[in-house]
């Protein structure tokens, strides 16, 4: 579908409006008054006394450590198996979809791999110290067999509409699956609960995070930006704008061209990086594993570290949350359990891989506890500390750096603007969903004029709160994944499987 031009002239009449209406203290203080609101209703303490544990972040824990022993660990024995399904090994004829599996992957992975694997790790790293590090590895292993889970039922419950497109994801395996159970109301509120938080959260983690976090990188290499945020906000919106009117199929061709060459160039900029340094590696990896287990008193000391690695991760891969469960219940495959071993590749790629390498540039520059990044630290201002970071080892490393941020957000803010309109439409119907559209674009703009400590709050509440009645669905139907899971492997092992694939 193509951008009418008079969209981009309404949308330049506004902006004055908007960037008068976007008072910096007025933005704040609005925000600072809802997240209060939002925290007191959302999170409570699990633990008496420091350090804080959030119920939502331990219900992450546990609902993985269940899924990844309850699945035998298929998330380390069917890795590859998944490979072979990626490449497009077992195409059949019966394949339905609107996108390619590797399509559905990479968009996917665009959401995820984002300015959490830059920001989220360096703040991780800032409040609970190297041993964060650890514990966000331990959550991406485990996070590997929640978004195997998550995957499967949002293929073995998507709706193919009249119009070919396809409703899926934690608000169709909730209420369809929970009605199954006798418990149709049950599963149609917790739908409704998942898709209101996914709406809100959207315009946080899938907006507003995105733009405050890469709007600090770029200040520190292009000045002009620090006097006329404003201006960024505009020029980020017009460009996700292009792409997010033309519905998900312009999404994925645009992720599936963006997302390898992003992660290609940020992996090799860390390794520069990383064997540069190569002499102090082994002493961070001994300051990650120590202080994993007893770290010095910040943030709690263990649980402290704990606490920021999952929370983090749950961010930078979204397992659990159930957000990347809407793109590839539009994967075309025969057999839900087979997307659902595609889906192991995210948090293996984004969280063990990708924020692996990036903790060690924080840890490795020693950026995380250097007075000079005080301020840096504590406005929560995660990309331009790693920013920092990259400058450690030449002046114009920041400028790639610059590069990565804006292209991780860009890649984010596309993909979570699909996840938001599927639970508006859910929500409102089809006939509104360009609504929602304009209201993404709208946020991107207001959010560079905001406080990036505000904004993570915001994004904090907002979405780890849709791991509440996702997981409730993964708990319920975590049998019906098992029984699929055991004949599809009999399949595989019989090859049946390998006589169904199309021929070359």
């Amino acid at each position: 579908m193509a951008i009418h031009p008079y969209f981009f002239i309404a949308a330049a009449g506004l902006f004055p409006q908007i960037a008068q209406a976007a008072e910096p203290g007025r933005i704040d203080a609005f925000f600072g008054t809802l997240n209060a609101y939002l925290a007191s209703v959302i999170f409570y303490d699990v633990f008496p006394g420091e350090p804080v544990m959030p119920f939502i972040v331990a219900w992450l824990i546990v609902g993985a450590v269940y899924l990844t022993f309850r699945f035998s660990f298929v998330n380390l024995r069917m890795m590859g198996h998944a490979f072979s399904v990626l490449r497009g090994k077992y195409r059949t004829a019966d394949d339905k979809g609107e996108v390619s599996s590797f399509q559905a992957l990479t968009t996917a992975l665009s959401a995820t791999v984002g300015l959490g694997n830059i920001a989220g790790v360096a703040i991780a790293i800032s409040i609970g110290g190297p041993g964060a590090t650890l514990w966000m590895i331990v959550a991406g292993f485990l996070g590997m067999t929640t978004k195997f889970t998550e995957a499967t039922l949002a293929q073995r419950y998507r709706e193919i509409r009249s119009d070919g497109r396809i409703m899926g994801g934690p608000m169709e395996y909730l209420s369809r699956g929970f009605a199954e159970f006798n418990l149709p109301r049950t599963g149609k509120t917790l739908a409704g609960m998942f898709a209101v938080f996914a709406v809100l959260g959207s315009f946080g983690i899938g907006s507003a995070f995105q733009v405050s976090q890469s709007l600090g990188a770029v200040q520190e290499v292009l000045p002009f930006f620090r006097e006329v945020p404003i201006a960024y906000g505009v020029i980020m919106g017009l460009a996700v704008g292009v792409v997010i009117i033309g519905g998900l199929r312009r999404i994925a061709h645009t992720a599936e061209a963006v997302v390898p060459t992003m992660i290609l160039v940020y992996l090799a900029a860390c390794l520069w990086i990383v064997l540069g340094n190569i002499d102090q590696v082994p002493q961070a990896l001994v300051k990650i594993f120590t202080e994993a287990f007893a770290p010095i008193a910040v943030a709690g000391g263990m649980v402290g570290a704990l606490v920021q690695g999952f929370k983090r991760a749950a961010f930078s891969s979204e397992a659990g949350l159930g957000s990347a469960a809407i793109v590839h219940s539009t994967a075309s495959v025969k057999y839900p359990i087979r997307q659902g071993m595609v889906a192991l590749y995210e948090p293996f790629i984004d969280t063990i891989v990708i924020c692996t390498m990036t903790a060690l540039v924080i840890v490795i520059t020693g950026v995380y506890n250097d007075p000079a990044t005080l301020a840096l630290r504590e406005a929560s201002k995660g990309a331009a500390l790693t920013s920092v970071a990259f400058a450690t080892v030449s002046d114009w490393f920041p400028i790639i750096l610059t590069v990565s941020v804006v292209l991780f957000a860009y890649s984010t803010m596309i993909s979570w603007s699909y996840y938001g309109e599927r639970c508006w439409t859910y929500l409102f119907g089809e006939r509104v969903s360009m609504v929602y559209r304009v209201l993404f674009l709208l946020f991107i703009i207001v959010a560079s004029v905001a406080s990036a400590a505000n904004m993570l709050d915001f994004t904090d509440l907002l979405v780890l709160a849709m791991a509440f009645p996702n997981l409730l669905g993964l708990y319920l139907l975590s049998g019906k994944v098992r029984a699929m899971l055991t004949d599809y492997q009999m399949r595989l092992k019989s090859g049946e499987l390998d006589r169904e694939k199309q021929p070359g």
